[in-house]
């Protein structure tokens, strides 16, 4: 089902979702359980009126080294009011559109305006692939800097960057004070950069992880910046970014600014403020893959000759 939907048009259904009602709030939480060997195995149902899923995802950290994704996984789309299995997607795919989807929604409210942008982008691997194209098609790029802990794989996606037309390097983190935009998609547990040397004015994203004591910002940046999450409960449950903070009494429930929902719906207003950096931290979760999904299928149909 490759290339029957990208970036903008699964935001798209993302925000639709969202305006239809859904509450990420109520959304059940993912399941997890530890693989012998160091693998993880994770089920994340979701399901509206109209449709329910399933993804089971395992995350496999040896396999890169034996030369297989680390995500590996499936997805079950029902239908809703009959439960009548309708499609099986392929768990990595979906989760490779969804993940830079939701970013993108989110810098549609967050990000700059008015001119093109300046990137850093930490990551090399399916994630930094996927946001640099999302990422393209919510903004104008003046330049990306790719800051990857595999110089190789930094100069690699900087040169797939140029094929898209957008001037690009390899760097290294401390660019951060230059950029417009930070975004993050890692399996680093350590922070990235140094949260003071991020901009006013300018906007963090970090997909990375979702696991409380895994973090790929620092306290600094999450002290200073206005936080923005997919769902209260979610990140207060799984982001170590900003699980972290709170432990160390810099961070509080009261210190997010807003959801994706309020994004979407005009309950807190977009656009930024400059007197401090913006984050916006992604665990991933059940109804995106289901709003997706059901994208994927409906565009399927659409082209479908049968």
């Amino acid at each position: 089902m490759a290339g029957l939907l990208g970036p903008a048009a699964a935001a798209d259904a993302l925000a639709d979702a969202l305006r239809a009602g859904l509450d990420p709030e109520a959304c059940p939480q993912r399941s997890s359980l530890s693989v012998p060997g160091g693998g993880e195995l994770l089920l994340m149902p979701a399901a509206t009126a109209a449709y329910a899923g399933v993804k089971v995802a395992g995350v496999a950290p040896g396999n890169p080294a034996r030369g297989l994704p680390r995500i590996t996984g499936s997805y079950l789309l029902l239908d809703g009011p009959t439960l009548r299995p309708l499609a099986l997607l392929d768990g990595a795919a979906l989760t490779a559109l969804r993940t830079p989807a939701v970013s993108a929604l989110a810098l549609r409210y967050l990000a700059p305006v008015g001119r093109p942008l300046r990137l850093v982008l930490f990551g090399s691997g399916p994630q930094a692939y996927g946001h640099l194209e999302a990422l393209a098609q919510v903004r104008p790029l003046a330049q990306a800097v790719v800051v990857g802990r595999r110089p190789e794989g930094a100069r690699k996606l900087a040169e797939h960057a140029r094929t898209l037309g957008i001037e690009a390097r390899a760097g290294v983190a401390e660019e951060v004070a230059d950029a417009d935009l930070v975004v993050c998609c890692t399996t680093a547990r350590q922070p990235l950069f140094d949260g003071r040397l991020v901009a006013p004015g300018a906007t963090v994203v970090a997909v990375g992880s979702h696991e409380p004591d895994a973090r790929e910002t620092d306290t600094a940046l999450v002290r200073r910046a206005a936080v923005y999450v997919e769902s209260r409960t979610a990140a207060l449950r799984e982001a170590g970014d900003l699980l972290v903070p709170e432990a160390e009494g810099a961070f509080g429930a009261g210190h997010i600014n807003g959801t994706l929902a309020d994004l979407v719906s005009g309950r807190v207003a977009g656009g930024g403020a400059a007197s401090c950096p913006q984050l916006f931290k992604s665990v991933g979760m059940a109804w995106e893959d289901l709003a997706v999904a059901v994208a994927m299928y409906a565009a399927a149909g659409a082209n479908s000759a049968t």
